[in-house]
């Protein structure tokens, strides 16, 4: 086994501190990836913290990964040592059930045993460790090609939060003619109010603060509508086509869903910790749909990844070292971040 180091937590209270553990050796279709920034989720937190209850320890979190190969197994033919590649929120699945033969991994009939922290590593039987590391080993099958032209730090965020929102866009056909509204502007929000402008959706920001405004504009938005302004709201009544929810916090979706046309789709992407109320009559009064979406299957991260190339689309970061992921946390939650912290991994090295 490969004895990697990294920062982990070794109970729901304990922050976060450098530890060393085991990774399976490089096998036949194995590629060995020495890590250099890693984006920081509020999964993580969710996941260091046990707050999803199944949290195994030690735990290593990090699912937005980039890095250069350093070594491939003899099997490998996509990849070569020096290539630089990223690992997002899946290692594995089961690859027989009718979502993974349809490029849907991340809906797998067996749940996501395949997680890249949280899931099994079957190899060693032991519980799948993140990107917070020196090094990850993963099937080739489930790596994916960094264009060269985009800054790998700020491509490493895309592995999460920018999936996480091209998926919808792109299943509900977010382009040209369509009006967008994209619902909070952090990690995930900003990735989509980026992405929605770049596929030539009218795109709309809905935020509760006034000073995200020009951000918004700045990220593509042609509107920046304060949710809590009810007059603001109405003159947009009926008039999108999707709506997408970023939000995290608990939150009251009625005055979203009076936006949407008739026929028209809410998909929430956020995951409040406690369930959302939802009100019926907006929905049965105009057949609107409410939806959920997560991530996003191997080949559309990859078709996302070349759209981020093409438009030169990355997210929006602030340089952390390792030993300020702690720090960063406590700053996570109170949403003081423009927007999304990344790990240099090189400051691993300074212990």
């Amino acid at each position: 086994m490969l004895i990697c180091t990294g920062y982990g937590a070794t109970s729901p209270s304990s922050p976060l501190a450098p530890l060393t553990f085991n990774r399976r050796d490089v096998g036949t279709s194995d590629i060995e990836i020495e890590i250099m920034f890693c984006g920081v989720c509020h999964s993580d937190l969710h996941f260091a913290r046990d707050e999803w209850h199944f949290t195994q320890y030690p735990a290593v979190p990090g699912h937005e990964i980039v890095g250069r190969v350093k070594s491939v197994g003899e099997g490998v033919s996509r990849y070569k040592a020096g290539d630089l590649v990223g690992v997002g929120c899946m290692v594995n699945s089961c690859r027989t059930c009718t979502s993974c033969q349809e490029g849907l991994e991340q809906y797998c009939a067996e749940g996501l045993t395949g997680q890249t922290y949280g899931g099994t590593d079957n190899a060693i039987n032991e519980p799948s460790k993140g990107g917070y590391s020196d090094r990850i080993v993963v099937d080739e099958n489930f790596v994916l090609r960094i264009p060269e032209n985009l800054d790998p730090a700020a491509a490493a965020p895309l592995l999460c939060a920018g999936i996480t929102l091209y998926s919808p866009l792109r299943h509900w056909g977010a382009g040209p003619g369509k009006k967008v509204g994209i619902i909070g502007l952090g990690g995930l929000g900003h990735m989509g109010v980026k992405l929605a402008h770049a596929m030539g959706a009218e795109t709309a920001l809905f935020t509760t603060s006034a000073s995200k405004v020009e951000d918004a504009k700045k990220l593509g938005a042609s509107l920046a509508i304060l949710s809590k302004d009810e007059a603001q709201m109405a003159e947009h009544a009926e008039s999108f086509d999707l709506i997408i929810d970023t939000v995290s916090a608990s939150h009251d979706l009625s005055p979203y869903f009076n936006l949407l046309k008739r026929d028209a789709t809410m998909v929430q992407v956020g995951a409040p910790e406690h369930p959302l109320p939802i009100p019926v009559f907006p929905l049965l009064m105009r057949r609107r749909n409410f939806a959920g979406s997560i991530i996003g299957g191997i080949k559309e991260t990859q078709e996302m990844l070349d759209f981020c190339g093409k438009h030169n689309i990355a997210a929006e970061i602030e340089m952390i070292s390792i030993q300020k992921i702690n720090e960063a946390y406590e700053r996570m939650l109170k949403s003081d971040v423009k927007y999304r912290f990344c790990i240099d991994m090189a400051t691993l090295k300074a212990g």
